[in-house]
């Protein structure tokens, strides 16, 4: 599926997901930091598997951003990194080891053990 921009109130199901809980987490970061409740996922060279996601708060939808919404929450991808991360899930979750964002990919052949970094 070739898409080319979407926006926030077209949600497809099989580009990416935001989880419930993610978008909890990511509306109390917003109002804490009185920022849109957006949440940039981006993923980039490097890492110890070859590619890294990064995560930030964004202030706006670009035009090439692939976008959904959960509970009032826009999650973000640009369409570079979506052939990377097309069908995963982005989570938060929370352990005794600590909290943090998760991205279960599909695509991901191998990670690395903190499940920042990942290859194809």
């Amino acid at each position: 599926m070739t898409q080319t921009a979407q926006t926030a109130d077209q949600k497809s199901e099989q580009d990416i997901i935001l989880t419930p809980s993610a978008a909890k987490r990511v509306a109390a970061i917003a109002e804490k930091q009185e920022k849109p409740a957006i949440l940039r996922l981006a993923v980039e060279g490097g890492g110890c598997s070859g590619f890294q996601y990064r995560f930030g708060l964004a202030e706006q939808i670009e035009s090439d951003d692939i976008a959904v919404n959960e509970s009032g929450v826009t999650l973000v991808v640009d369409e570079i990194s979506l052939d990377l991360v097309r069908g995963s899930a982005v989570d938060f979750v929370e352990s005794l080891g600590g909290s943090a964002f998760q991205v279960t990919n599909p695509n991901a052949a191998s990670g690395c053990g903190c499940g920042s970094s990942f290859s194809v």
